[in-house]
């Protein structure tokens, strides 16, 4: 994909990974709608790295239709990637679960991102040609104490991933999958404030790094899945 002149949205774009991908896409040319939750946030970052804004909450089911048509018509009608980068985490251990603990995660990271997709996918259908990024985890791969609610909603995105593959590379869509260990952002913060840096953990930089690769490859080809460790964070 050629990234100078491409048309990409960013779900949860205002912090962490989304905010740093649509940074580095910026940087290389692109035109990046990003989605947030909040408000203010998402029009103070999107001054400050000449995004797109569009308020939007992805776990609000009923209004996915009509935001998804607002953000096509915000980026004139052409999309060459959806970056589903949008996700929230609870951790309580089996005996604490509650049905607003499934309810809430699953709106957001399997509801919500497959609706939106859904949408987009028809744009790309149309064009015959795309690219879908879902943001998974080491979740996605393997299970962890307290992990009961998150890690399923990660593992059904990975499933999720597998089957567009199968049925979108006839119409010329890519469909990767990458998954982040730890990352020092505001997932996961009940005040979303980000987490400062630490030497030995990933920091945005390298997951956005890692998604604007898948991306530019060229269109002959795709990366199914990448994983990304942090190098030692013992």
């Amino acid at each position: 994909m050629q990234l100078k002149g491409s048309h990409v949205i960013v779900t949860g774009g205002s912090s962490g990974i989304g905010r740093a991908t649509a940074k580095l896409l910026i940087e290389n040319g692109a035109t990046v709608l990003i989605t947030g939750r909040n408000e203010e946030k998402l029009n103070k970052i999107a001054a400050e790295i000449a995004a797109i804004p569009l308020h939007f909450d992805i776990s609000d089911l009923d209004s996915i239709k009509e935001k998804a048509a607002e953000a096509i018509n915000l980026l004139d009608g052409k999309i060459d990637a959806l970056i589903n980068n949008a996700g929230i985490g609870v951790f309580p251990k089996l005996g604490d679960i509650t049905a607003e603990d499934l309810e809430s995660v699953y709106k957001t990271n399997v509801f919500g991102l497959t609706l939106l997709t859904q949408e987009i996918v028809a744009v790309f259908k149309s064009q015959n040609y795309g690219n879908i990024v879902n943001l998974g985890s080491t979740a996605s791969l393997k299970g962890f104490p307290g992990g009961t609610v998150y890690a399923a909603s990660k593992f059904a995105v990975r499933g999720m991933t597998q089957g567009w593959q199968a049925e979108l590379r006839p119409h010329n869509i890519r469909v990767c999958l990458v998954n982040p260990s730890e990352v020092a952002s505001a997932f996961a913060s009940p005040d979303r404030i980000e987490r400062a840096e630490k030497d030995n953990k990933l920091g945005g930089q390298e997951i956005a790094h890692t998604i604007v690769s898948t991306l530019e490859m060229r269109d002959k080809g795709f990366i199914p899945e990448v994983t990304v460790w942090a190098t030692n964070p013992f």
